[in-house]
């Protein structure tokens, strides 16, 4: 499911074309609400979060109790989003699936994130170096609340997400 990528097949939807070869290239959701407007930025934020919160709850099914299995299915699902096969490896940057996963996990920690975004914007004036900074505290967060397999887990995916911000423009 984590190669279902929203930013894809909206903007095949919606233009035909593919998000790949528009704007910043990155089929994420941030590039698809540059070049398609809000609505195509919800319509992929509504995929994105959909498919992380529908794998993760079949997850949580399947293997009750099983932080593990849900880490696991989490990792396949930021992997298949950041290098879909199907799309040739050159997916989204993973940060709404991370952040979806977040949410399913530890939804405290989305609170905890949007206040330092908050805080760091106010500062720094830069809302994608803020947003990174932020995603930091999820792991901690974690940490803070005794949620150790989820803090481990959280922390090497939070580093999965960093790969394409660092090696992509």
């Amino acid at each position: 499911m984590g190669s279902v990528n929203g930013a894809y097949y909206i903007t095949k939807w919606m233009t035909r074309q593919d998000i790949r070869r528009l704007g910043s290239g990155n089929a994420g959701a941030r590039n698809a609400g540059r070049e398609l407007g809000k609505k195509g930025f919800l319509y992929t934020l509504f995929i994105d979060i959909a498919k992380v919160m529908i794998a993760l709850s079949l997850t949580s099914l399947l293997f009750p109790e099983n932080k593990i299995m849900l880490l696991v299915s989490a990792f396949f699902l930021l992997f298949g989003h950041i290098w879909p096969i199907h799309l040739g490896g050159r997916g989204g940057k993973g940060v709404v699936v991370y952040l979806a996963s977040t949410l399913f996990f530890i939804p405290i920690a989305i609170i905890v994130l949007g206040l330092i975004v908050g805080i760091s914007y106010l500062l720094i004036q830069n809302f994608t170096v803020s947003g990174l900074i932020a995603m930091l505290s999820i792991p901690v967060t974690a940490w803070i609340l005794g949620e150790y397999y989820f803090e481990i887990g959280l922390f090497i995916l939070l580093i999965i997400v960093f790969i394409p911000h660092l090696t992509r423009k």
